[in-house]
């Protein structure tokens, strides 16, 4: 992977645990990712006379892949409604990449190196590690836990899908806003059939915290799919979930809580698949 690739994709992590605390509100779920969703379409639609339209090729990834973030985003409401996210959020994120890693080598034909793959394995680990407590999985509800499955699929699946559609595109800007607006849309009409006419109200008071989440994660996001037309997907899917590492030192260092041996160890493993994915 290219060094400017490399800390180009850290970036995105780190802004991707930034746009994680914004999103801290006391707003139910559906309502957090409605506003997350609508304001990552509206920039996007606002910026689509900027950038060339993606080639035709690419138009079925386009749409399927908002249909697969769309999923996700409802499993992972869904998980949340039926476990915790110290539960489920680990398993969701942190299996994804091995997922991602076996399809792309034997499905895709990409080339990864056994310490790639050790890289992989070790980001994957920690992420799961990091908030989970030893024996959680025995404790987790069967519903929650299914969920989380679930979720972990659709992330596999979407990243899978933009790695793919993008090298397609013949532009990951142009790939990136339209399938954007595609998911911005779908999640809409969800909400609004979860939570009728009162979602706009209960969404109001949270626009500017839900406006900076949203380019946030849009930017963040944009990065990764430029990034997945110059690396292996898997690389930059594993290591774009080093968030959980920046959101740990932001929680840490600025918000003053305490880490655990734990996930300080959990740290460690992190960091150590960073270093070998640079070797």
């Amino acid at each position: 992977m290219d060094l400017v690739v490399f800390f180009a994709v850290l970036a995105g992590a780190a802004m991707h645990a930034g746009w994680n605390a914004l999103v801290k509100t006391g707003l139910d779920r559906t309502t957090s990712i409605f506003l997350l969703a609508l304001v990552q379409g509206l920039i996007s639609l606002a910026l689509l006379p900027l950038f060339a339209a993606p080639l035709a090729a690419s138009w079925p990834w386009i749409v399927g892949s908002a249909f697969l973030h769309s999923g996700y985003k409802i499993f992972l409401i869904r998980a949340y409604e039926h476990g915790d996210m110290s539960q489920v959020y680990p398993l969701a994120r942190g299996s994804a990449p091995l997922i991602v890693a076996v399809v792309g080598v034997f499905a895709l034909g990409e080339g990864i190196t056994a310490t790639k793959f050790a890289a992989v394995c070790a980001i994957a680990f920690g992420v799961m590690l990091m908030s989970s407590k030893f024996g959680a999985a025995q404790a987790m509800p069967k519903k929650a836990l299914l969920y989380a499955l679930g979720t972990a699929a659709f992330t596999a699946s979407y990243t899978l899908a933009d790695g793919v559609g993008a090298r397609l595109s013949g532009t990951a800007s142009g790939f990136t806003l339209w399938m954007f607006v595609g998911d911005g849309l779908l999640m809409t009409l969800y909400a609004l059939a979860v939570r009728g006419r009162g979602l706009f109200a209960a969404a109001r008071g949270n626009l500017g915290s839900g406006a900076a989440a949203g380019a946030l994660s849009l930017g963040s996001y944009w990065i990764a799919i430029w990034a997945f037309t110059l690396a292996p997907i898997a690389l930059v899917a594993a290591l774009r979930e080093t968030s959980v590492l920046f959101a740990m030192l932001i929680a840490v260092f600025l918000l003053g809580e305490k880490a655990s041996a734990q996930r300080w160890f959990a740290a460690a493993l992190i960091l150590a698949g960073i270093l070998l994915m640079r070797i």
